[in-house]
């Protein structure tokens, strides 16, 4: 199934960049009907180790197929943080699906509190203020594995202050299948 599901990344962006098809949704659902379940996936695209595109949705709203193949023509084409992807980027780039559980509100009673109950590195975050948000897949723990400066970042992402966390936004925490 992990292999479908990066072909079928793969396909998506290749049917946009070259024109092709993408495998008929209903065959690859009668080989592998996981598909047909509902699924938020992240797609992620890296060239030489940096980020390229990185697109996805937080909450299941739709078949697994279907998110997957809007995921990754998202992060090649509509990261608003890049120029659509080239022919040229396409033969150099690194696939990583993620699919998310579903994220669940943590409640908490301070910041020593909130610590004691994420798992750094295996925890994605949801973080939501006064109409900002931002989230973290529990990969960004690989380049920011410090607590303080990972909210710190994920503050600055949602358009907080750094300290955002004295503000007791609303926490949501999530895991992932990292499929590379």
């Amino acid at each position: 199934m992990n292999e479908m599901i990066l072909k079928l990344a793969h396909e998506a962006i290749e049917s946009r960049l070259f024109n092709k098809q993408i495998t008929d949704k209903y065959a690859l659902i009668n080989e592998y009907p996981e598909f047909t379940q509902m699924g938020a996936t992240f797609v992620t695209l890296k060239i030489d180790g940096s980020l390229r595109g990185c697109i996805g949705s937080l909450i299941a709203h739709r078949d697994l197929y279907d998110d997957l193949v809007s995921n990754a023509q998202n992060a090649a084409f509509n990261d608003p943080r890049f120029k659509p992807l080239s022919i040229d980027e396409y033969e150099k780039i690194e696939t990583e699906v993620s699919i998310l559980t579903a994220p669940e509100i943590i409640n908490y009673k301070n910041v020593e509190d909130l610590k004691s109950k994420i798992e750094v590195g295996v925890d994605g975050i949801i973080l939501k203020k006064d109409g900002h948000q931002a989230t973290f897949l529990p990969q960004v723990w690989e380049e920011l594995n410090d607590f303080d400066l990972f909210f710190a970042h994920l503050c600055t992402k949602a358009g907080l202050e750094t300290n955002g966390l004295n503000s007791y936004p609303q926490i949501y925490k999530y895991q992932v299948q990292k499929i590379t």
